[in-house]
Order: C-alpha cells, then structure tokens, then sequence
C-alpha cells in the first residue's frame, strides 16, 4: 500500500522532495528536482543561507542568481531551518557532510544527527535516500536502526536507499541532470522507488544490488583518482630529480589511444571528497583486519605535497634571489582547492600558507572568488584574511608568487611581466604560452 502510493506521486510528480543540506551537493540537487517539476523543500542549520536561497540570490559562484530566480518562481522551491517540517516531505536525501577526524577515522556525526532528526519528523510512507559519502554498510547499520526505532519497517512501511553524490563543482561540461546516477537499496521496493525518483530528475540511472555496492561504488571512484593522482606528484619528483618536466610526460602519454588516462599533479588534495573519502574505507577494512596500503600509501604521498612545494619556494628564493625565507614576502594566488570554484574545504592553499610563514616569511594571497577566508577547523588561524587587489606595482612588492590554484580569472601576463620570480605547481604559465626564465615548475 505505502509502496503504490508512493511510487503513484512520484511518477505524477506530486511527491514533495525533502533535501537535507544546502551545499555543493543538495543545492544542484534541490534545481534539479524543481527542473523535473517536484515541489522541493530544502532544509540547512545555516539561517544565513536559507534566506539567501528564499530570495533567490546567489550562493554558489557557479551557480547564477538567474537560475536561483527561475526556480523560485516555479512556487516550487522552498528552504527552511525548521527540520519538523520533514515530515512534509515525501522523499528526503540527506545531503551533509562526512569528513575525517584528525586521526583520519569517519566522522559520522551529521549524518546521525540528520537520521534522528527525520526519525522525529518519519511517517509511513516516506523514503530516505543518503547521498553522503561514507563506508560500506553505513545505511543498513548506521542510518537504519535510527529509522526503525520508531517502529516503522524498511520495505514496507518506510523506504530506505543509497545513492552516491557525483558532483564536480566547477565542471561546465557535466551537470547534476548528466550526470549517471548509481542507485542502491537492500530491498526491491526501496530501490524502485530510489530509481524512480533519480530516473525522473537526472538522465540515466544505473540501479545496484544493495546500498553497500553502491557506498563502495563511489569510494572506488575517489581512491582510484587518489591513487594517481600520488602516483603523478611522485613522479613529478623523481622526473624533476632528473631534469624531465613532468608536464610533458603527461602530454605525451596522453597520445596514447588505449590504456591510459592523464592525472595531473599539484600542490595537494583538496575539497571534500578525495582528501577525505579513501579514509572511510581504510578504517572499514580495518574490522575485517584487511590494510589497504594503496590507499594509505597515496595518503602519505598526496599529504606530504604542500612541504615539497614549500621547498622548492625556498630554493628558488635562494637560487634566483639569494634570499632566505625568513622575511620574504610571498604572494599565493588562489585559497580555494580547485580552479574557477570558491570551495575551500581541505584546500592545500591553506596549508601552504601557515607552512610558508612558520618558515618566517609573510604570505598573502589572491584569489577572484573568495575574498575572505571563512572560518576552519583545520586552520582558525586564517579566519577573516582577505585577498590582495591584483596589480603589477603589488605584485611586484613580493620576492615570490606561488602559483597554488590556477582560476581562469587572474591576469597570467601581469604575473609574468611583473613577478621577480613565480613558483608553478599547475603548469598555467606554461599552458598560457608564458614560458618566462623566472618560473620554477613545484
């Protein structure tokens, strides 16, 4: 019965979509479900956020105010704080965050806090879908029981599923609706009902066998691109070792037609999946007394970045300036962890700079989309620093850049012809065509 009924108002479209979690995940998801013509209600902790959204501005930079616009006129978008309201919700995806301890365990704490808060609101005939990343087993043992302690049954009176968020924020070329979506439920109903609702908003749906292939689904994703991209950083060292640019090592492997695939190296990983995601199933397999030392491996590879590339800042200040460290004046272009996003989660840059410093040196930065450094567990210290104005008498100021985040919205060619010396780690000046003596490749 609570199966029918469901399935009836999701294939009509007259299933409210409940979204928990307003971020780089929930919001694409929240337009996307307006774009397929369900009524969404959005719910955030963040009272600051809910209002900008219930007014249409804009609070992703890649997402444009007139997009927040033609959804907010559809009369179908709504975003409150007042999670009661869950129970409004036919469909809820819990869309928060899971990030590591500093020991690198999973910290689950959002995602249990948000499964308690739907128990409070559960009513027959809901499904819950968790798109958080997290460890095999996380919905059946973690999310479950939350749920059926109010005496609702998964299968039949309630709907549980998995369903791995695929974003990538920034990428113009795949959207939240082009993006394949694997979906996974331990039960038929629930996982024709998670396919359903996924079929209705995005363009193809790849169904799975339970909600552990598909948390495993997505933590491969995330260590297969952690492992080579330390595989490249390593091999930028070791090529570098040996007078060879790494970069052109890349290009060239590239040609090949079959079995490769480019991975480009960097000053660290960031944002919120691959510094973060291989850990969840480091510690998994730790139960079932399994190493995973690919994975820990590309860790320590990946982690140790930002101190190689704060040495060769040293050397180049010493090779090219005769300068120390201690007293330079360095300027770090981009805080946020990736190009033409303002994300700074897990960002390198943020390490980059309290490593800089704690060498004795001054470093500011700049950065087109983010004028100020929010508040961080990792870095507090950083809280409230803002970006410099970009210009070639303030560049010249400084005895370095360091090149740390290659946005497309920075003037490469002042940098050439204004900085004494520029530190590389993304290969930009070159990808320009400013090959400049006064570059140094980290």
């Amino acid at each position: 019965m609570q199966f029918q009924s469901l399935m009836g108002r999701l294939q009509s479209r007259k299933a409210r979509i409940g979204i928990v979690g307003l971020g780089y995940v929930g919001l694409p998801l929240a337009l996307a479900g307006v774009d397929a013509g369900f009524s969404v209600l959005g719910f955030d902790i963040n009272s600051a956020r809910v209002a900008a959204i219930n007014a249409a501005r804009q609070v992703i930079n890649y997402i444009g105010a007139e997009v927040m616009q033609a959804a907010q006129a559809t009369g179908r978008m709504d975003s409150t704080c007042d999670f009661a309201r869950l129970a409004e919700a036919d469909v809820v995806v819990i869309c928060v965050p899971t990030p590591i301890t500093r020991n690198r365990d999973p910290d689950l704490s959002y995602v249990r806090e948000t499964a308690e808060s739907i128990a409070a609101a559960l009513r027959p005939g809901q499904l819950v879908v968790l798109e958080s990343t997290t460890w095999p087993g996380t919905t059946r043992e973690v999310v479950q029981p939350v749920l059926e302690r109010t005496g609702l049954k998964v299968g039949t009176d309630i709907f549980l599923a998995f369903s791995p968020e695929r974003e990538d924020p920034g990428n113009g070329r795949y959207q939240t609706k082009t993006i394949p979506k694997v979906v996974g439920a331990d039960d038929p109903q629930s996982r024709a009902l998670a396919v359903e609702l996924y079929a209705a908003m995005i363009s193809e749906v790849v169904p799975v066998s339970s909600a552990a292939v598909a948390e495993a689904a997505k933590l491969t994703e995330n260590i297969f691109r952690s492992v080579n991209i330390a595989l490249v950083n390593e091999l930028k060292q070791v090529y570098g070792a040996m007078g060879i640019d790494v970069w052109e090592v890349i290009e060239a492997a590239s040609t090949k037609p079959f079995g490769y695939m480019p991975f480009y190296p960097g000053p660290g990983l960031g944002g919120h999946c691959i510094p973060v995601d291989p850990f969840y199933l480091t510690w998994r397999a730790r139960e079932f007394g399994m190493e995973t030392r690919f994975i820990e491996l590309a860790g320590q590879i990946n982690t140790a970045m930002p101190g190689f590339v704060v040495d060769r800042v040293a050397e180049a200040l010493n090779d090219r300036a005769g300068k120390a460290m201690r007293g330079a004046r360095i300027l770090l272009m981009g805080a946020a962890y990736k190009k033409n996003v303002d994300d700074i989660r897990e960002s390198p840059s943020l390490v980059l700079i309290e490593a800089i410093e704690a060498r004795g040196a001054v470093c500011d930065f700049h950065d087109p989309h983010i004028q100020t450094i929010p508040p961080t567990r990792e870095h507090p210290a950083l809280t409230g620093r803002t970006s410099v104005h970009l210009s070639a008498a303030a560049v010249a100021g400084y005895d370095l850049v360091l090149i740390a985040t290659d946005h497309d919205a920075v003037d490469y060619a002042l940098l050439s012809q204004s900085a004494p010396i520029i530190v590389d780690t993304r290969n930009i000046m070159a990808r320009r065509g400013l090959p400049d003596a006064r570059v140094v490749k980290a």
